[in-house]
């Protein structure tokens, strides 16, 4: 994460109990983390955080125990400003999604952090927890982290129809 995100004010982040987040999923715990890890739907699903990245772009990176998706800018929204010697230096950058083997996400945005926990609670039920760190308010509620309620919703919908595709009987 250093490298990508090593630049960013995390003294100046403060945790925003009002934008905090729980959330009940009617699907495994994997099934939402499997999600998170496969951008493909992104066009199709969510068209309000397709307006705002550019997908022809978007990047994933393979690490340790996680990976990282880089979603790019499209049109006129809030980017990183990004220092000398950044990998994307000069790129507009809309988000840096890091993902923690096994259940927890990093989503940076120009305003902050969204840390998002997994938690299993039965095989069909998961609970996910939400957690707001920001630092620049100017900037919320804007461009890829804009609304992170109706992404949320959206990938909610997703994760418990495949959740009910799972347990067809053509499905082995």
């Amino acid at each position: 994460m250093e490298e990508r995100v090593g630049f960013l004010p995390f003294g100046e982040f403060k945790h925003d109990a009002q934008r905090d987040r729980t959330f009940e999923v009617a699907g495994h715990w994997a099934l939402y983390c499997d999600n998170f890890l496969e951008g493909f739907h992104i066009p199709f699903v969510h068209p309000d955080l397709n307006a705002a990245v550019d997908y022809d772009q978007y990047t994933t990176v393979l690490f340790d125990h996680g990976n990282l998706q880089i979603a790019h800018a499209r049109g006129e929204v809030d980017v990183f400003d990004l220092p000398e010697g950044h990998p994307e230096y000069g790129q507009r950058i809309a988000a840096f999604y890091f993902w923690v083997f096994p259940n927890m996400m990093f989503n940076f945005y120009p305003w902050g952090l969204s840390v998002n926990l997994v938690e299993p609670l039965a095989k069909d039920k998961t609970r996910v927890h939400f957690r707001s760190y920001v630092y620049n308010t100017a900037l919320l509620d804007q461009g890829a982290g804009g609304d992170l309620d109706q992404v949320e919703h959206e990938d909610e919908a997703v994760v418990e129809s495949v959740q009910v595709g799972i347990q067809s009987r053509a499905y082995t």
